[in-house]
């Protein structure tokens, strides 16, 4: 069944089409927040709430402008937007542990040790990037958004998110250029070296 079918009738209070939407997405929009936001606290509080806006008002969405992902990460842009105008930049970045969205590697303990301290690494450098770069990195390179997706979600032109992108990645680069040197290379964060 389509998201939009499910969402019809979800908005008439069919509980089960609500959860199976909720199943759908939930963890593409737990896992954009977390990341924008660094907390899996308020990553939840933000997936729990972008998902009661649209169950609230489902007539904001519109099929006809974009897909229903683009318009829950849009939502969580949002939220995460007003997160951080709230406590301009009070929230401390929690530890990451992404190990949950990944797939179990049986690999040699000292690879596994060096691509977790990696991991952390670019976790905290993707984490310092201003908001604006940082949404563009985590859709384009994490959540696998084609520009012209960023670009609706996040209501700018595909020049923008280009500019922004290209911004975002020469810091990144910046950031973890002992990790290059060392040649201990980006496998753990393998997409932010395009």
């Amino acid at each position: 069944m389509t998201d939009e079918k499910l969402l019809h009738k979800a908005g008439r209070g069919d509980e089960a089409a609500f959860l199976a939407l909720y199943e759908r997405h939930r963890e593409t929009v737990f896992r954009f927040a977390y990341r924008m936001l660094g907390s899996a606290a308020l990553a939840e509080e933000v997936t729990h709430d972008c998902f009661l806006g649209l169950i609230r008002e489902p007539a904001r969405f519109d099929p006809a402008r974009a897909a229903l992902r683009t318009y829950l990460y849009a939502a969580v842009r949002n939220l995460a937007a007003k997160h951080f105008r709230r406590h301009a930049g009070e929230t401390p970045v929690e530890a990451c542990d992404e190990s949950e969205f990944a797939a179990d590697r049986r690999e040699e303990p000292l690879s596994r040790l060096l691509d977790a301290e990696l991991a952390e690494e670019v976790r905290r450098a993707v984490a310092s990037l201003p908001p604006l770069q940082r949404e563009v990195i985590v859709l384009f390179e994490y959540e696998e958004l084609s520009l012209a997706e960023v670009a609706a979600v996040v209501g700018a032109d595909t020049g923008t998110v280009k500019s922004r992108l290209h911004r975002a990645r020469q810091r990144l680069r910046r950031e973890l250029e002992h990790y290059f040197k060392s040649g201990r290379g980006l496998s753990a964060a393998g997409k932010v070296s395009r």
